[in-house]
């Protein structure tokens, strides 16, 4: 595998690691859920409550890639495009423009169907 340079070469990368809508399904219910902790500890300052933060939001997205798209997660080699990739994934589903992206990252609808 190639190393990757640039978040503009990572990007579609990333999709066509998420190629599966049940994988990107419970990246977007580990990522919103990270949110919703994040927001509030915040509004709470219960400071301890950081470590659960990670655990929301990674947990759903590995244990998706081991079970469902069977497949190394991004993170271990790219950990911070993989943080502001799930973002932008889940940014994008909730502006209903993923199957735009996914396209343009050359997921075809077959293979999110498998």
């Amino acid at each position: 595998m190639k190393t990757i340079k640039t978040y503009t070469e990572f990007w579609p990368f990333y999709l066509r690691e998420h190629a599966r809508p049940a994988t990107r399904g419970w990246h977007y219910v580990g990522t919103a859920l990270a949110i919703i902790l994040l927001i509030y500890l915040l509004a709470t300052q219960k400071w301890v409550l950081i470590p659960f933060v990670l655990v929301c939001g990674y947990f759903f997205a590995w244990v998706s890639h081991g079970l469902i798209e069977k497949n190394k997660p991004a993170t271990f080699t790219y950990p911070l495009w993989s943080l502001a990739s799930d973002f932008k994934m889940l940014f994008h589903f909730l502006t209903g423009t993923m199957g735009r992206e996914l396209e343009k990252a050359g997921v075809t609808p077959v293979s999110q169907a498998e």
